[in-house]
């Protein structure tokens, strides 16, 4: 049984959920995933220009990890642009730093946001 993920710290959700090339009609267009955690990892590194380790450290993943996720995004991102495909932003493991918050007692034992939802009276419930 594989290792469940954790969540990602994500500090900036984006501006907007969906990009798609201009005169491009979103029902004749392929969608393609970009998640919350692939977005952060592409603003920190490419324009916080932050070190890889750096990055790491804010998104709380080791740095393997890291280079995983941005390898992934920026592999979706050159995709949709050389093919035309709309971009849609959403989903996968994050945590805002209001989600890590809380209440400081009972949802700091809390090992996933789950947890953290049924702990903590304080805690996001999405």
């Amino acid at each position: 049984m594989p290792r469940p993920v954790k969540c990602r710290r994500v500090e900036c959700l984006p501006p907007y959920e969906r990009y798609k090339p201009a005169g491009v009609h979103c029902e004749n267009n392929t969608v393609l995933a970009l998640s919350i955690a692939e977005f952060e990892a592409m603003r920190l590194k490419d324009v916080e220009g932050l070190s890889q380790a750096e990055c790491a450290e804010h998104m709380q993943v080791s740095r393997q990890t890291f280079q995983l996720i941005l390898e992934r995004a920026r592999k979706t991102m050159v995709s949709a642009i050389v093919q035309g495909y709309s971009i849609q932003i959403g989903g996968g493991n994050y945590a805002t730093p209001e989600d890590l918050r809380g209440c400081g007692r009972r949802c700091a034992k809390a090992r996933t946001m789950e947890e953290k939802a049924e702990l903590c009276p304080f805690g996001r419930r999405e």
